[in-house]
């Protein structure tokens, strides 16, 4: 096969739909056409001819809504050389974004249409051959307005009920392209992935399909489904060999004349095992396949990284109720993960390194899931490899999100071919542990009012209970299917409701919407699959990128509140605020507080979904990352800088955590051990006065296997304060410690200025060495404040009196000494919580 890449020489115009009133050199532009980039979109073209400002800047997104109106056309010419007589020439597009009609213009000016496709989440191929006369052609790509493409399919079918109010349902486009309650409304068009032209003979390899399994004897079973294409031309009925090898063992198939398809397969005994992060290595076996001639000519090559493990879901009843325990080798895996949105609205800036930094920062934070959440995309190879590389577990949506879907032609073959596409795409990933029909569908049918509105309509009942999982059980049958996030498996929803924390997954989000925070301890879900709470991003995120027009931060700022999604957020992050540390008036004191207490919200599930394994067997937080500045759910701000909810999640995913938790009977120690190995010892526990004076001093004996949970209820010398205002209980075992204290900090005497520093130069940045008077809470040092590339090694740490921590800045800026140990850089619960009640009393 010969491959040209059509990447460059592409130009970008607009057709119709260009609005009045924009600036004459560019309605010009449009009109006269901008060079194109491709991968690229009419944003990022738009953007890399200096034509249109940054849509993530300030009120810049409202500036460009008139782009999801226009109608825009890519065109590149094409010098090709006429084809053989047994040679297939095909134009390939691996992304289309979205409503698109492909065709080439001969040099006579004659137009031959390829196809029209109405889906970015499929590959689409088109046979040149006859457009392929020898002189300069034009390739054509129109690309209509997805908007009012599915306006007008939502007039034809009837509008289906949905989240938000643009029919993003009606589609096949990334649904959070219409705007999410943390993401921009852009709207995007182009060719979002790769181009190529592919000259062929004889056949071409259209699929292979790995099906994956590890018996009980240790050996590795390696299933090829081979299909390939016949070029209908001369010779294209010939037989053909296909080759494969597997870690040193191979096979050899054949594909008699006129047939298509091959099945291989090769065994792999004593395989290496790919385990999860934290359970062991992920050992990568090379597969390879060669398609030939029986003569030998070498006709397509295919090639992946396998890991050879065994994955299921146990959804057994039991006491409690069902099960879903995610099972890895037959070791039951307690999941640390968290919901994963595309990491770029503009998916085409989205690149492998900064995949890897992102994933390495879940790694950071001990997790060891991404959900890939169904309003976004299918992932690039990248990802999934990168996944595959680190031993991070993928639980795959499919991509139907907070929405009635129709079932109806045009739709339900579009659904039905990007499940069977990306299935199969992604059926070699070991890291790939769990498909799942979709977000929040079945939950919305059965709450959210849908019923009365759709009447006598489809609304997706059929895709997450019969084609998906048909899809899931023909093509990658060794991975399990649920139906939905959030699901109750096993019985239909007038038995049980599909939200039931006590079977299968849940989703909580009373807590953030209605609720306080301290409720996430109501409920022992058996796995919870969606939870969070607001916090902005990090100070130099607003400063680049939220930028009040008066130069006069304020959360009523018209700019901060387009980067503020969320139905009644702010209003909502000050409920939150209110019972634990009050609501500073000071936009520097709330900033700080508002990510703080997101932090402590977060962190009091995650340790408390972790003190009930195994009868809670999974914590999935939404949301890991972020996808443009933006007041959100994420640990991580859309400029990639942890916020202080990642170091939160650092501590309460730690392998070995001490959490003190209520059960029944009182306050108890939780030893959460997610360790190949017993965790013994003796666990000190101290109730003292903010002021350092110990009242009383406890002992208990710990030992707990591997991966368990150990509960010892607490002795009431140390569980019992005299003044809960003012003391403090200290848990230490090895290098683990928690720190309790009984009331809420706008409850407690905390001292507002607790904390002495000092700073001395490193070989990379600088040591800040921070000292306690009296009990300090969640110290942390906001770096980014002083330089945006500044980072810091620790965060939210508790001193009691007299002890000292030690934080290593990186930087390579000079910075002022004096700002490293004063605030706003230096922060604690205490000096935001202390403001907040002075402003109150004010």
């Amino acid at each position: 096969m010969n491959t040209q890449d059509l990447t460059d020489g592409w130009t970008l115009t607009a057709t119709s739909g260009v609005p009045d009133g924009l600036p004459a050199e560019l309605t010009r532009a449009l009109h006269a056409g901008v060079p194109a980039a491709v991968p690229g979109t009419s944003h990022t073209a738009l953007l890399d001819a200096g034509m249109i400002p940054d849509p993530y800047l300030d009120r810049n997104e409202t500036a460009l809504a008139w782009m999801r109106h226009v109608d825009w056309r890519y065109e590149r010419l094409l010098s090709l050389a006429p084809p053989a007589d047994d040679e297939r020439v095909d134009l390939a597009f691996d992304g289309l974004d979205t409503v698109a009609t492909v065709g080439v213009v001969q040099g006579d000016g004659r137009y031959a249409e390829l196809g029209r496709t109405a889906n970015q989440h499929r590959s689409y191929r088109f046979d040149v051959r006859r457009a392929a006369v020898a002189g300069t052609a034009t390739i054509r790509v129109d690309l209509a307005s997805a908007l009012h493409h599915a306006q007008a399919l939502a007039t034809r079918l009837g509008p289906r009920p949905l989240a938000y109010d643009q029919p993003y349902n009606m589609v096949r486009k990334m649904a959070c392209s219409f705007g999410w309650d943390w993401g921009p409304d852009l709207q995007t068009a182009g060719l979002w992935r790769p181009v190529r032209l592919e000259r062929w003979r004889v056949a071409r390899l259209a699929q292979v399909r790995p099906v994956v399994t590890l018996g009980d004897d240790g050996t590795g079973r390696i299933e090829l489904h081979v299909s390939v294409e016949r070029s209908g031309l001369a010779g294209g009925d010939a037989p053909l060999t296909v080759r494969v090898g597997v870690g040193g063992h191979e096979e050899v198939g054949t594909i008699a004349p006129g047939r298509t398809e091959s099945r291989l397969v090769v065994e792999v005994p004593d395989a290496p095992v790919w385990w999860p992060v934290g359970y062991g290595e992920q050992p990568l076996v090379e597969a390879t396949l060669e398609l030939t001639t029986t003569t030998g000519d070498e006709l397509g090559r295919w090639s992946r990284r396998l890991g050879l493990r065994s994955a299921r879901v146990d959804r057994s009843h039991d006491e409690h109720g069902t099960r879903f325990t995610l099972v890895v080798n037959g070791q039951e895996v307690f999941v640390r993960g968290a919901n994963w949105i595309p990491d770029d609205h503009l998916l085409t800036r989205i690149t492998r390194e900064r995949l890897a930094t992102r994933i390495d920062q879940a790694l950071g934070a001990h997790l060891n899931l991404l959900r890939v959440w169904g309003g976004g995309i299918y992932e690039s190879e990248d990802f999934y490899e990168l996944c595959d590389e680190r031993g991070v577990l993928v639980w795959q949506d499919f991509l139907l999100a907070c929405a009635a879907y129709p079932e109806e032609s045009p739709l339900w073959e579009e659904i039905e071919a990007e499940a069977r596409e990306h299935v199969v795409r992604l059926a070699s990933h070991p890291s790939l542990v769990v498909w799942n029909g979709g977000n929040e569908n079945v939950w919305g049918h059965e709450d959210w009012g849908w019923k009365e509105s759709l009447g006598d309509l489809s609304w997706g009942g059929r895709y997450v209970g019969d084609l998906l999982p048909s899809v899931v059980a023909e093509l990658d049958p060794t991975r399990s299917y649920s139906d939905n996030s959030p699901y109750s498996p096993g019985a239909s929803p007038d038995e049980v409701h599909p939200n039931d924390p006590d079977h299968g997954t849940s989703h909580q989000w009373e807590v953030w919407n209605r609720i306080d925070y301290a409720h996430y301890l109501d409920d022992v879900p058996r796995f919870c699959s969606e939870f969070g709470f607001q916090g902005p991003p990090t100070w130099a995120t607003l400063e680049r990128a939220v930028r009040p027009a008066d130069g006069v931060r304020s959360k009523a700022d018209p700019v901060f509140l387009l980067h503020q999604k969320a139905e009644d957020g702010n209003a909502k992050l000050d409920r939150g605020l209110a019972p634990h540390l009050g609501v500073p008036d000071d936009f520097t004191d709330w900033h700080w507080a508002t990510q703080l207490n997101q932090a402590r919200a977060v962190r009091l599930a995650v340790e408390h979904h972790r003190s009930w394994w195994p009868r809670t067997a999974g914590s999935v937080v939404w949301q890991l990352n972020d996808c443009w500045p933006v007041t959100s759910w994420a640990a991580i701000d859309g400029d990639g800088r942890v916020k202080p909810l990642w170091w939160a999640l650092r501590r309460a995913h730690a392998p070995r955590l001490l959490t003190v938790q209520p059960r029944d009977e009182g306050l108890a120690l939780a030893v959460v051990n997610d360790t190949a190995h017993p965790w013994r010892g003796h666990a000190t526990l101290t109730r003292e006065r903010f002021d350092g004076v110990v009242l009383a001093r406890e002992s208990l004996v710990v030992d707990v296997p591997a991966r368990a949970v150990g509960v010892l209820t607490l002795p009431a010398t140390v569980s019992s304060p005299d003044d809960a205002s003012l003391e403090v209980l200290v848990v230490g075992l090895d290098d683990e410690r928690a720190v309790h204290v009984w009331r809420d900090d706008v409850d407690l005497a905390l001292d507002p200025d607790a904390l002495a520093a000092s700073v001395a130069p490193s070989s990379d940045g600088f040591e800040v060495t921070v000292t306690a008077r009296s009990l300090a809470r969640d110290v942390t040092l906001l770096v980014d404040r002083l330089d945006p590339a500044a980072s810091v090694d620790d965060a939210l740490v508790d001193l009691t009196a007299g002890e000292s921590v030690t934080f290593r800045v990186r930087t390579d800026a000079v910075l002022d000494p004096t700002a490293l140990t004063s605030s706003p850089v230096l922060r604690c619960a205490n000096d935001v919580v202390v403001t907040a009640l002075a402003a109150a009393g004010s």
